[in-house]
């Protein structure tokens, strides 16, 4: 346990206080010995995290075992009516320890494993870990099987989510702002939204998701373009010469 805590970069008292509140799992017993592995502290590492974010001890409890046991978050907290569909159609994926060392070998390090937690790759579901995303895992491999080192692709992600989050901004801004003008006099517990609000919101954001990741696809690509233009021409110029440039 002082292992742990240490590792953690708690004292031992709070990693009791964690295990009195079922934070995280008991730890495998051999006679009067009790052993603490990596998915111990990968799970204090994610309510290290989660607390970070603003998140109570109490609140970490509830998402926690809702995780565990399957509930939606819509559920978890309390929303009656969830009318707009999930803009993503990401599809989490489930690994074991082995399998993620599959995926990136030597990269699986404590420090790393932090960094996903962090960002919100993975989370830690009993001895599985879960990833928020196939096609990001797959990338993910993709550009460590590539010599990319994953804390590099790790730091890559977390400024892609920063620009990925602004663009999102600025798409949910032109909506509120031009299409969605005449807010109904209802959302409230003493006034929910009708049927007509429901069908009106729900049609114009479905409409405009085809919209949003056509223009983000075709400014990436654009955008792409120039830049391996200019990398090239630098390095063309950089092999010397005016012939090389030619």
């Amino acid at each position: 346990m002082a292992e742990l805590a240490d590792e953690a970069g708690i004292s031992v008292r709070t990693l009791r206080f964690y295990r009195e509140r079922k934070l995280i799992p008991a730890p495998r017993r051999e006679g009067r010995i009790a052993w603490y592995n990596e998915h111990h502290l990968a799970r204090l590492r994610t309510i290290a995290a989660l607390l970070d974010r603003g998140h109570t001890l109490g609140g970490i409890a509830e998402l926690l075992s809702a995780f565990e046991n399957g509930r939606d978050v819509g559920e978890l907290l309390g929303l009656e009516q969830t009318f707009v569909s999930p803009w993503s159609d990401e599809t989490p994926v489930r690994l074991t320890p082995e399998a993620l060392a599959d995926h990136f070998r030597d990269d699986v390090t404590a420090e790393n494993l932090t960094a996903s937690l962090d960002i919100g790759y993975i989370a830690v579901d009993g001895d599985e870990f879960v990833h928020i995303s196939r096609r990001l895992l797959d990338a993910s491999t993709a550009l460590v099987a590539k010599g990319v080192p994953l804390a590099d692709v790790l730091e890559a992600g977390r400024a892609v989510r920063t620009h990925a989050d602004a663009i999102a901004g600025i798409f949910t801004t032109l909506i509120r702002t031009h299409l969605l003008t005449d807010p109904p006099n209802h959302g409230s517990a003493q006034t929910p939204l009708t049927s007509q609000d429901i069908d009106r919101i729900t049609h114009t954001i479905e409409e405009l998701r085809p919209v949003s990741e056509a223009v983000v696809g075709a400014e990436l690509a654009l955008a792409m373009d120039r830049r391996i233009r200019a990398e090239l021409e630098a390095w063309i110029r950089g092999s010397g010469g005016p012939e090389a440039a030619q």
